[in-house]
């Protein structure tokens, strides 16, 4: 990974889904759940009209409402809310992490796959970025080993996200144990996405690591496991004075949240669990379908099954560039899938499976039907 600049540092999965999100009407590309509507919300959260009537469109604080910092702070393991920023999505506390804590050529060791998002600021500051590859021949299963390689004295910032997007691999406790120490050995500041910290269907979620390393900052979404990508509601918990550089720096790019959307992201936090809940049953039903819907292809179609998240890195033996593939499926078949070359692995795909089970189904067929007419000398690939 060179140094590049941001001008030429173009977000390749942010150009695809500009490009076919919008146009398609099957999606197995997004890696989060079924999106919900205002009218579900104000439902399951009991959001009233006098609520919503009483919202004066004042400006907000910069690091957000007090009451979405606290509800952020409790639902996350009851940190003080002064460690709590509230953004606009989980991107803008990435930006202006990395703006605040990043100089050209500071020493980040990053994950290899992961969300260009996560590495691409950090890339364009100028740091010098070492890759922590996940291998495919072991599943994309993370090798602590490898960091402790990696990692030297000189190490700015590690960057991970547990459940790992695209791949869906994770780790467990012991294992992010001996991660956070390491990364506490070398004085290092620790990124960790937990994006996709609820969707788990082995063992409990990981608990983000501020608790046990003062040099860590931790992002959380509501674009994910809750179902609301439209709100545009992230955070970080992060120490005191690293909130402070990123209040200087957001000055300049978009100063604070709107209260209506602070309204409805704070009451969906109150009640994650409500959101949380009704979406996981849908994604385990969903794993559980594409899951023998693969062990169907017989090897023409393969991926590592998902320890959490909403998608998993199919792997497409039958072709040398899956962008072309997914090019086609979205223009002829008008199914969303996101080629393996927004992660730099052009034989794979990132599917995701948080959509409404029958248009996941659909989109399986018409996946098999493009498949089928690429490799027309074998047998039929199945839909379950």
């Amino acid at each position: 990974m060179e140094p590049i600049t941001l001008a030429n540092n173009e977000a390749l999965l942010e150009k695809w889904m500009r490009h076919y999100y919008f146009d398609t009407d099957l999606d197995l590309g997004s890696s989060g759940v079924q999106s919900f509507s205002l009218a579900e919300l104000r439902k399951l959260l009991d959001i009233s009209q006098r609520e919503l009537d009483a919202i004066v469109f004042d400006d907000s604080r910069t690091l957000g409402d007090p009451r979405l910092r606290s509800a952020i702070a409790g639902h996350w393991g009851g940190f003080d809310p002064d460690q709590v920023m509230a953004t606009n999505g989980s991107t803008e506390a990435n930006y202006l992490i990395m703006n605040a804590l990043l100089r050209p050529n500071d020493e980040v060791i990053v994950l290899d796959p992961m969300y260009q998002q996560l590495y691409g600021i950090a890339q364009a500051i100028g740091c010098r970025m070492q890759s922590w590859r996940l291998r495919p021949e072991d599943g994309f299963a993370p090798n602590i080993d490898d960091l402790r390689r990696l990692i030297t004295p000189r190490t700015r910032m590690v960057i991970v996200n547990f459940p790992h997007n695209p791949t869906g691999a994770s780790i467990t406790l012991e294992q992010q144990e001996q991660l956070i120490d390491i990364v506490a050995n070398a004085g290092a500041y620790l990124i960790w996405d937990a994006a996709f910290a609820h969707m788990t269907y082995e063992g409990s979620p990981l608990p983000i690591p501020n608790w046990r390393y003062e040099r860590c900052v931790s992002f959380g979404t509501l674009s994910k496991a809750y179902g609301l990508p439209g709100l545009r509601v992230g955070w970080c918990v992060a120490p005191a004075d690293v909130l402070a550089s990123c209040e200087r720096l957001r000055d300049y790019v978009s100063l604070a949240l709107s209260p209506l959307v602070e309204l409805v992201a704070r009451r969906a936090i109150e009640k994650a669990d409500v959101l949380v809940n009704i979406r996981l049953v849908q994604l385990r039903e969903n794993l559980e379908m594409v899951d023998a819907w693969i062990k169907q292809q017989r090897g023409r179609i393969k991926w590592s099954r998902p320890l959490g998240g909403a998608c998993g890195f199919v792997q497409l033996p039958f072709v040398s560039n899956s962008e072309a593939f997914c090019k086609q499926l979205a223009e002829e078949y008008r199914v969303l899938l996101v080629p393996g070359t927004c992660f730099g692995y052009p034989q794979y795909a990132r599917l995701g499976f948080g959509a409404p089970t029958e248009h996941l189904r659909e989109g399986l067929y018409r996946f098999v039907t493009l498949a089928n007419s690429i490799t027309a000398s074998h047998p039929a690939l199945g839909v379950a």
